[in-house]
């Protein structure tokens, strides 16, 4: 095996807080955002964000991450309503570059010999 027979792309995505006619009752301020890059999250200092919001939509983030068919959902669909009912907030997925990984250095899983 050569050390590219290892490789993946993952996309790094931008996570927005995006409004609508509705008002946000959870503290949500338009323009607020996360980043995703690999398996890490980051903030701007200083800025939360909603656990709750947080919990929505994490078992989305792996899923855009990765390549998908053009026409499969998961590439089309990109905004995701807060968790609360009452709250008018929207949480926009983005897509940004790709970035190159190795399965040797995020698992100690060895991948199977062909």
């Amino acid at each position: 095996m050569t050390d590219r027979d290892d490789a993946f792309d993952l996309y790094d995505l931008r996570v927005e807080v995006v409004a609508t006619d509705r008002p946000m009752v959870c503290g949500h301020r338009a323009g607020d955002w996360f980043e995703v890059r690999g398996e890490n999250l980051t903030l701007p200092a200083g800025q939360p964000f909603s656990i709750y919001a947080l919990a929505a939509l994490l078992p989305l983030l792996p899923a855009k991450q990765r390549p998908t068919h053009a026409h499969d959902w998961m590439t089309t669909d990109a905004e995701i309503a807060c968790p609360d009912p009452n709250c008018g907030a929207r949480f926009r997925i983005t897509r940004l570059g790709t970035r190159t990984f190795r399965h040797s250095e995020v698992t100690a899983v060895p991948l199977p010999r062909p």
